[in-house]
C-alpha cells in the first residue's frame, strides 16, 4: 500500500493581496466556534500570527462559522496548519459548506491543489498555507451569506484540532471608470483609491 504524499502546501496568502487580484474580508464576518478552550479561541484565529491557534474542546465534527451581514462573492479560503507542530491536533479531513444560514448549508465542492474535485478535503500532515478555491458549477466564485468549514477528523485519530489562521478572500473587480493597470507594489497600492 503506498503511503500518501505530504499536502504540499501553498503561496503565503499576503503575497496573493499584493497582486491586487483579491482582497481579504474575514473581517466584514462575524465568526464563531463550536467549542473553544480559554484563550484559544478566535481571537487567535485571526491575530495574523501565525504561533498562536484555535484549540477546539469538544466532540468532533469541531466547527468554524463565519457569517457576513450581506451576500458576498467568496473565491477562496486560505487556512493555515503546521503538522510538526500540532501533531495529532493537526486536521486530516476537512469539510467546507456554504449557505444562507445554519438551516441549508451544502457541502461545497473544492479545488484543492489539484485538478481533481473533492467533497472532503483530505490533508496529509500539512505544513502551511493550504488554499481552497470555492467555485460554483461554473467555475465561478460563490456568492454566500455563511461559510462553515467542519474539522471530520485530525491526523493520529487526534480529539481536539488546532488551527492557526484563516484567511477569507473576495476577487476585486475592475475599476468602473476605466481601465487602469493594476497596481502589485506597496507603494502603488498605497496611492490607488482617490483620497
Amino acid at each position: 500500500m503506498a503511503t500518501p504524499s505530504k499536502t504540499p502546501p501553498g503561496a503565503d496568502p499576503k503575497q496573493l493581496e499584493r497582486t491586487g487580484t483579491v482582497r481579504e474580508i474575514g473581517s466584514q464576518a462575524v465568526w464563531s466556534l463550536s467549542s473553544c478552550k480559554p484563550g484559544f479561541g478566535v481571537d487567535q484565529l485571526r491575530d495574523d500570527n501565525l504561533e498562536t491557534y484555535w484549540q477546539s474542546d469538544g466532540s468532533q465534527p469541531h466547527l468554524v462559522n463565519i457569517q457576513f451581514r450581506r451576500k458576498t462573492t467568496v473565491k477562496m479560503l486560505c487556512i493555515y496548519a503546521d503538522y510538526k507542530s500540532d501533531e495529532s491536533y493537526t486536521p486530516s479531513k476537512i469539510s467546507v459548506r456554504v449557505g444562507n444560514n445554519f438551516h441549508n448549508l451544502q457541502e461545497i465542492r473544492s479545488l484543492l491543489l489539484s485538478p481533481f474535485f473533492l467533497q472532503q478535503l483530505e490533508m496529509v500532515e500539512p505544513s502551511g498555507w493550504i488554499h481552497i478555491s470555492l467555485l460554483d458549477q461554473v467555475n465561478s466564485p460563490v456568492r454566500t451569506f455563511m461559510i462553515q468549514i467542519a474539522v471530520l477528523a485530525n491526523h493520529q485519530n487526534g480529539r481536539d484540532t488546532h488551527m492557526r489562521q484563516i484567511k477569507v478572500y473576495t476577487p476585486v473587480e475592475e475599476s468602473s471608470i476605466g481601465k487602469f493597470p493594476r497596481c502589485t507594489t506597496v507603494d502603488f497600492m498605497m496611492y490607488r483609491t482617490i483620497r
